[in-house]
């Protein structure tokens, strides 16, 4: 899928009105943006089709609201957007209806205009025709640039598309760029890291990973299910039950899979909580896991450290607790210290990164977390497959 489909590169938007999908489901609190790096990372697409001469019309959606609600109002992100650009952007009072269309009827070549929240109608995530049409209207081109929302196929990321020529913005061809090569041509050793709570979340992306990767090194909560299939007792540590047979059956098939040979574990999950470190295969019948052990954590880093590729999905433990964060900070930091391509997928992964200032030392930070996770799973993504070919 890389390079198959059209992108900004390929059109000529002169003189056109731009439908522009990004994603800028951005973290909020008291109305203030905590995090813009979706923002930042739209920018470079709706810099290069404005010095092109067209005229930018951007959508979005924000959390998930039930109707139009004060609190999922894109008015944060305009504001931003208007202060990254330098020029002024409008917020529309809604993204479809009379008002949204005068407002694209004035709109100039090199003027940038957003919508407000798709998301405040029901029909965007039902992908409904009529919904679509509506986003559509008064617009010539389509540019999908949204890779977090391009594994859903909702009206303004794979309707409109149907509708308006889709091409690819800049982010989502690097976003391709980096996970395709990743997983088509990778450096050896190609190392992947894989955390998270369950086992469940993963299994297509480790049936997928598996026959790519020199070494598969898994942390985090659903390391102890893999722990448990090797039948030792994990004490109150996470357990995915119904994900026991498979782990046992990839086990039995490959040596690739590296596990914590030791824990950090604590009576409960708190701040203040007394951690100590125990072997895996002797955590007491009272604690629970939370973290990998310093001996794991320096095992992986040293594997992270000297790989050609690595792909990241999931932090080593409850990094946001600092009793927990040491195993998720030693790959980070062995991240950061790789000379090969080092590809974090996003969410809490992106999340720790960011947490342990390696961000700008990684190769590539994906903005989409499920969408990157489907993309390791090998699936396609109907944002994307919607866009016109080359």
């Amino acid at each position: 899928m890389a390079l198959t489909k059209k992108t900004v590169r390929d059109i000529d938007p002169a003189g056109q009105t731009l439908l522009v999908r990004c994603d800028f489901n951005v973290p909020l609190e008291g109305g203030q943006i905590t995090d813009d790096r979706r923002i930042r990372e739209a920018m470079p697409t709706v810099r290069m089709l404005l010095e092109k001469g067209a005229a930018v019309v951007l959508c979005s959606h924000l959390g998930r609201p039930k109707g139009a609600t004060p609190e999922f109002s894109l008015a944060p992100v305009a504001m931003r957007v208007s202060e990254i650009l330098g020029q002024p952007v409008r917020l529309t009072a809604d993204c479809i209806g009379p008002e949204a269309e005068s407002a694209i009827r004035d709109l100039r070549p090199g003027q940038v205009l957003m919508l407000e929240n798709v998301r405040f109608h029901p029909e965007e995530e039902k992908n409904d025709p009529g919904f679509a049409a509506e986003l559509a209207k008064g617009k010539t081109l389509f540019v999908n640039d949204a890779f977090g929302t391009a594994h859903r196929a909702h009206a303004s990321t794979e309707g409109v598309a149907r509708i308006l020529p889709g091409v690819a913005g800049l982010l989502i061809e690097k976003e391709l760029e980096y996970l395709g090569r990743a997983l088509d041509t990778p450096s050896r050793p190609f190392v992947a890291v894989l955390g998270g709570a369950k086992v469940a979340d993963k299994i297509p992306v480790i049936e997928n990973l598996l026959p790519k990767v020199d070494k598969l090194l898994v942390g985090g909560g659903m390391a102890f299910t893999f722990i448990k299939a090797q039948g030792h007792e994990i004490g109150k540590s996470l357990l995915d039950g119904e994900s026991l047979d498979f782990v046992k059956g990839v086990l039995a098939k490959t040596d690739k899979i590296l596990l914590p040979t030791d824990v950090v574990v604590a009576p409960s999950m708190d701040e203040g909580a007394r951690a100590t470190v125990t072997e895996s295969h002797a955590i007491p019948a009272d604690q629970a896991g939370f973290d990998i052990g310093p001996r794991t954590a320096e095992a992986f880093a040293t594997i992270v450290r000297t790989a050609g590729t690595v792909v990241w999905n999931g932090p080593m433990g409850v990094f946001e607790l600092e009793p927990f964060a040491a195993g998720t900070r030693a790959v980070a930091m062995a991240l950061a210290e790789c000379p090969g391509t080092t590809v974090v997928g996003g969410g809490d992964s992106a999340a720790a990164v960011d947490q342990f200032g390696v961000a700008d030392k990684v190769t590539h930070v994906s903005t989409g977390g499920g969408a990157s996770l489907e993309f390791l799973e090998g699936q396609e993504l109907p944002g994307i497959t919607a866009l016109q070919d080359r």
